[in-house]
């Protein structure tokens, strides 16, 4: 609602009842309240916010107030169930800042959209398994030969690792079926009733879930666990016209990492909370986990890494050859220390 429509609207229907003075100083504070609200609700983007772990960093900043430190307050997170999904919900958000798949940022930008990769997210795939219902008889992935097996999302970082996984088992994508099936939540469930053969998760979501299903295979055991799972995007247009935002969204999750490295548990605690989740207990140990597995970038970013992840559109012929990084990332809105030194 424009303010001049605000205004009468507050006119007509309390003007009766105040005295001239008394409306227009109430009136004065009402829409001091309405611009100052409107001014804080900003919201951003992190893939699989509430059930993967790329949004310690987020909830650790927003709860130690490191986004409003560096002049960016941050009131939501939007969620997404990886893919494609994240990087429009990127675009729609309050701010469109995300940190969304590397692989779907890739395709986005090959797509025309006008985004730019500014800083990395997760670059450790260690903990990432496919599992089967705990009474399965299948051992192993080669036994996935005519079966379903579920991913996320198109685009996703499951969606490329079961495309590497079976090309490192001598497997094409033709001898299985291979379904999106949404959130690790959804992945579980589909296991659980016996919609697909094999479903995506990491350790966590299996420690919650031990009693109906089991490990078929960790990512690690097939692929070197070093890649690239998620960078932080925004749009050209918006990093060039509000610079200082995007420096601070960045300072502020590096910020939050950090807390994050030095107080684990504590971390856990806040990321449990921001998740509404009451396993406080298995948050610990993830986090943990993660620490040791050095699963987080402090945004800086890798290209080895990142050349190792979109193998997966290179296998489906997305991308062919290699991918030139300068024309996709702009790292001059990273902390000095952070960006490329050649």
């Amino acid at each position: 609602m424009a303010q001049g429509k605000l205004f009468f609207w507050l006119r007509r229907v309390l003007g009766p009842a105040l005295g001239r003075v008394g409306f227009l100083l109430g009136l004065a504070a009402i829409i001091a309240t309405w611009q100052s609200s409107g001014a804080q609700a900003e919201t951003i983007t992190v893939t699989h916010w509430g059930g993967q772990f790329y949004g310690v960093p987020y909830a650790v900043a927003m709860e130690k107030g490191f986004f409003k430190k560096n002049g960016v307050d941050v009131t939501g997170i939007l969620t997404a169930a990886g893919g494609g999904t994240a990087v429009r919900n990127t675009l729609a958000g309050g701010i469109p800042f995300g940190e969304v798949s590397l692989a779907a940022a890739v395709q986005a930008i090959n797509a025309g959209q006008k985004l730019i990769i500014i800083g990395a997210g997760a670059w450790s795939v260690a903990d990432q398994m496919w599992l089967v219902k705990k009474d399965s008889t299948l051992k192993g992935i080669k036994d996935l030969v005519g079966k379903q097996i579920a991913y996320t999302a198109p685009g996703s970082v499951s969606n490329m690792l079961i495309l590497m996984a079976l090309k490192a088992n001598g497997m094409t994508p033709q001898q299985v079926k291979l379904v999106p099936a949404g959130d690790l939540g959804a992945n579980i469930s589909a296991v659980g009733s016996g919609a697909v053969d094999a479903g995506f998760s990491d350790e966590l979501i299996y420690a919650q879930n031990k009693e109906l299903v089991k490990p078929l295979f960790m990512v690690r055991d097939m692929l070197d666990p070093r890649m690239m799972q998620t960078v932080m995007i925004t749009t050209a247009e918006y990093a060039k016209a509000h610079a200082d935002v995007i420096k601070g969204l960045i300072v502020a999750r590096r910020e939050g990492l950090a807390y994050a490295l030095d107080h684990p548990d504590e971390a856990a605690d806040i990321t449990a909370k921001a998740y509404n989740n009451p396993n406080i207990d298995l948050f610990r140990n993830h986090v943990r986990k993660l620490i040791k597995l050095n699963y987080w970038s402090d945004g800086r970013l890798d290209y080895p890494s990142m050349n190792h992840m979109v193998e997966g559109l290179q296998i489906t012929g997305q991308i062919k050859g290699d991918v030139d990084w300068p024309k996709y990332v702009d790292t001059s809105y990273l902390p000095a220390d952070l960006r490329p030194t050649q």
